[in-house]
């Protein structure tokens, strides 16, 4: 049994080299491995914060684009009512003044046309006179057969044409 012994017993000596290497590989373990695990946790860490604070940042800064964007566009959309309340004005304005000029243009015309309408009559009265003059002296001369003189012809024509002026 004392093999079983040895196998089983506590050795001092034995468990102090066994605490020994125990506190060796720990030391060594966190030299090694601990601290640069450590570190790249660390590392990782921080990266993973900057990625947070650059999103936040990114978020913050659509948000205010988001809000420029917004305010641009509401002035684009007042701009553009005022364009077309400023086009409706002058489209307005223009159609007055249209029609305010087609009315003196009207006028014009009306005025025009009474003048030639005028001018046209004492045309057509003074032909008509004069085709009634050469007529009527016709007329007279067969009815007093002969010829009369030109101041006979004057005074027939005057009291002929007052006549017929009277008429008229």
């Amino acid at each position: 049994m004392e093999g079983f012994e040895n196998f089983i017993g506590l050795n001092p000596w034995t468990a102090l080299f066994t605490l020994c290497n125990l506190v060796i590989v720990f030391l060594i373990l966190k030299k090694f491995l601990f601290q640069p695990v450590n570190k790249m946790i660390d590392d990782r860490q921080r990266e993973i914060d900057e990625l947070y604070n650059d999103a936040a940042n990114a978020k913050s800064e659509a948000e205010t684009l988001r809000a420029d964007y917004d305010r641009k566009l509401t002035e684009a959309k007042s701009a553009s009512a005022e364009i077309i309340s400023e086009a409706n004005l002058e489209a307005n304005r223009r159609s007055e003044e249209i029609l305010r000029q087609a009315r003196i243009d009207a006028e014009a015309l009306r005025e025009k046309a009474g003048v030639d309408i005028a001018l046209e009559r004492k045309r057509a009265i003074n032909e008509a006179k004069g085709e009634i003059s050469r007529i009527a002296l016709d007329i007279a001369e067969k009815i007093v057969e002969r010829e009369l003189d030109s101041a006979d012809q004057e005074r027939l024509i005057e009291g002929f044409l007052r006549d017929m002026g009277d008429q008229l």
